[in-house]
């Protein structure tokens, strides 16, 4: 299994600390060119890998830790993200008016055709997630959602692997608006 982290920010970085805490490789890539954070990556550690974002983009699990309005210019790096899982770390604030009530999971969901869409790792600050997620004995809780059952497996198994406690919170429309 492949993973890669779209978005370089403070959620991302706060992403890349935790693979690297655990010794897996990940790659990271946004809009730039990768040499303008190589320097901040190789600071994580050895495992964070910077890359192009078409190169990112072939990972088989991705997050999604760009801004909310970035989201459909990922979208654009492929024509069909077919056979890969998005986790959808984005928050939408303030509410834009086009969600019309519904989840930004929704959104994101029709924007990465083909994808499985699980939402997740979205609810903590990026201290939160950099910090070791073990604490006082027990594991800090990331919450996921996903319309796809297939794809919470995987997701469930990373988020362990990486030290967190995942709880599924059922569909996009039940859980996805966090």
């Amino acid at each position: 299994m492949s993973y890669a982290i779209i978005g370089f920010g403070k959620i991302g970085q706060a992403l890349a600390k935790a693979f690297a805490r655990k010794g897996l490789e990940v790659s990271v890539a946004t809009t730039r060119d990768p040499e303008s954070f190589a320097s901040d990556a190789a600071a994580i550690g050895p495992t964070i890998i910077p890359k192009t974002l078409a190169d990112a983009v072939k990972a088989d699990i991705i997050f999604l830790a760009v801004r909310f309005e970035s989201h459909p210019d990922v979208a654009k790096a492929l024509p069909s993200w077919e056979g890969k899982t998005i986790i959808d770390a984005t928050n939408v604030f303030p509410v834009p008016e086009e969600l019309d009530g519904l989840p930004s999971s929704a959104f994101v969901a029709k924007a990465f055709t083909g994808a499985k869409l699980v939402k997740g790792f979205n609810h903590l600050i990026a201290a939160s997630l950099a910090a070791d997620p073990i604490v006082e004995g027990g594991h800090r809780v990331v919450f996921l959602s996903s319309d796809d059952e297939d794809a919470i497996a995987p997701v469930a198994a990373l988020a362990r692997q990486l030290g967190f406690a995942p709880v599924k919170l059922g569909k996009l429309n039940e859980g996805g608006a966090l």
